[in-house]
């Protein structure tokens, strides 16, 4: 009963597409020129796997539609075109809905979009009915429109969506038409791709509509004469709705279980459950050499030397990384800064001073031992100051701070031959002077090995 419903709607449109055109001219595309082409075995039998969940129809029914176009008017090629997707589409279980544009109803008439199917259930016998209530072209041709209440349509539609627009994309203002279309793409993604059918010959209305079906990313223009012939039609139809299944090739091993097959696998042995790339090698996120998953120091910046952990080197062992490292081959042991600079942490000076107080002896003491146990390290003893005072006053205090420090250590039997006193002043801030705790910082002194 419903296969017979179904072929009564197609044929009762194709009539009414016939009667209604053939008013201007016979129509040169009728009813008895098209069989469609059965697709049924070929989805029966595996060949054909449905893709497309819901499909969305644009008619343009606006008033450049009504012009004439190889013998016969632009909306009777549309409606042709509608008619015979109806007729070829194999029966299968998914979601329709058809929307048209243009003016509806009399003059002064204001309803440029309408909604005439769904979206819902597809039946050829709905679609058809729905179809059947297009009879005129006229009014402006907001493509726009129709496509941003199409997102609306679309808000419940299940799985895969094909948009198929049919129009001569003449009267459109582009920027509005290609936004529109880039919006239906954001709002369903992957799930929408944007078909379009261009119907008559303005250069400018088939670009624009190339341009709406590359926006989709994943449809494609057809020129409406190749897809209004049986074959045509049907190959339409197999590559908008279905996906064309090759025969099965056997299955390739995977020994490592990473997910790429052993002959495309470059990197075979990978622990299970380690992220790989297309090539089935470990990820290395930051480029060090070193996979993600033995990475004890992820992010290390680009270029930057590693060990077999993919750690930064610190050839000094003074904790601090050789590509932060301000002063390398500091003597082991030692206690650095954030740079890795040897200062006498601890051991600062009063304003104007330089005299070393009693309880900075024991850091002294440490250095001492240090030089007696690295009987080749030569120092630059380093003295600083913060900015209060001029400039020519602060390099003489630096340069008594400097040698107070050395003069203690050749005191405590260190030889003079291995020691340098420099006063650099208030040249090398490590803090800021605008703070009493920031100038006290600066009151310093550091050592730097001689090579």
């Amino acid at each position: 009963m419903f296969r017979m419903l179904s072929k009564y709607w197609i044929v009762l449109g194709l009539a009414v597409l016939f009667v209604g055109c053939a008013a201007q001219q016979p129509i040169v595309t009728g009813p008895g020129e098209f069989t469609p082409v059965d697709l049924q075995s070929k989805v029966k039998s595996g060949a054909l796997v449905q893709k497309v969940n819901t499909f969305f129809l644009i008619l343009d029914a606006s008033g450049s539609m009504d012009d004439m176009y190889k013998g016969e008017k632009k909306i009777c090629k549309a409606l042709t075109f509608a008619y015979r997707l109806n007729a070829t589409l194999p029966e299968m279980s998914m979601e329709a809905g058809l929307r048209t544009f243009g003016r509806r109803g009399g003059v002064f008439s204001e309803e440029y979009t309408t909604l005439l199917y769904g979206v819902g259930d597809y039946t050829k016998a709905g679609f058809g009915n729905a179809l059947s209530q297009v009879t005129r072209a006229q009014g402006l041709s907001p493509l726009e429109m129709a496509i941003r209440a199409g997102i609306a349509d679309l808000a419940q539609a299940k799985g895969k969506i094909a948009v198929i627009i049919v129009s001569d994309g003449e009267e459109m203002d582009k920027g509005l038409v290609l936004s529109a279309a880039k919006a239906m793409k954001s709002a369903y993604g992957d799930r929408v791709c944007i078909y379009t059918v261009g119907v008559g010959n303005d250069k400018a209305g088939i670009a624009l509509l190339k341009e709406v079906a590359q926006a989709g990313a994943c449809g494609f223009y057809s020129d409406i004469d190749d897809v209004i012939t049986d074959q045509g039609m049907a190959q339409f139809v197999e590559e908008v709705f279905f996906e064309k299944q090759e025969a099965r090739k056997p299955v390739e091993k995977d020994s490592d279980g990473d997910g790429v097959v052993d002959s495309l696998d470059i990197c075979p042995h990978t622990p299970k459950g380690v992220k790989v790339d297309i090539r089935g090698c470990p990820l290395d996120s930051d480029h060090d050499g070193v996979y993600d998953y033995m990475d004890k120091c992820p992010g290390t910046p680009r270029g930057v030397k590693v060990d077999t952990q993919g750690c930064p080197l610190d050839s000094d062992g003074d904790g601090v990384y050789d590509y932060k490292d301000k002063c390398p081959r500091t003597p082991k042991g030692v206690k650095v800064d954030e740079r890795g600079c040897w200062i006498l942490k601890g051991l600062t000076f009063d304003t104007g001073k330089w005299d070393i107080k009693p309880k900075f002896i024991p850091l002294l003491e440490e250095v001492v031992t240090i030089l007696k146990k690295n009987p080749g390290l030569k120092l630059e003893i380093q003295g600083h100051t913060d900015s209060t005072g001029s400039l020519a006053y602060n390099m003489k205090l630096s340069q008594k701070r400097a040698e107070a420090v050395m003069n203690y250590l050749i005191r405590a039997g260190v030889s003079p031959d291995r020691l340098r006193a420099v006063g650099y002043g208030p040249s090398r801030p490590i803090a800021s002077n605008a703070t009493e705790e920031g100038r006290a910082k600066n009151r310093r002194v550091e050592l730097r090995p001689i090579f």
